[in-house]
């Protein structure tokens, strides 16, 4: 049951996070960790193809962030 549980806020954070991402790029990141989340939920009840995936969207998720940051921080420079 609290794997159960562990899942269902993951994937429930990566709905509010991605829906929030255009207001600060940290809900982007908060979106990479429950994305990572998930991943270790799909790893543990051995959803392989989920889990893959959602890796997949957490590294992708950090790449957005990573972006987003120097992005802002070369407008506060230039």
């Amino acid at each position: 049951m609290t794997l159960l549980i562990f899942g269902s806020v993951a994937v429930g954070a990566m709905l509010v996070t991605y829906t929030l991402e255009e207001r600060s790029h940290w809900f982007v990141l908060g979106f990479a960790v429950a994305s990572a989340a998930a991943a270790a939920y799909g790893y543990a009840i051995a959803a392989w193809p989920f889990a893959g995936i959602e890796t997949v969207w957490s590294a992708v998720a950090l790449l957005r962030w990573r972006r987003r940051v120097n992005a802002a921080a070369t407008e506060r420079v230039g």
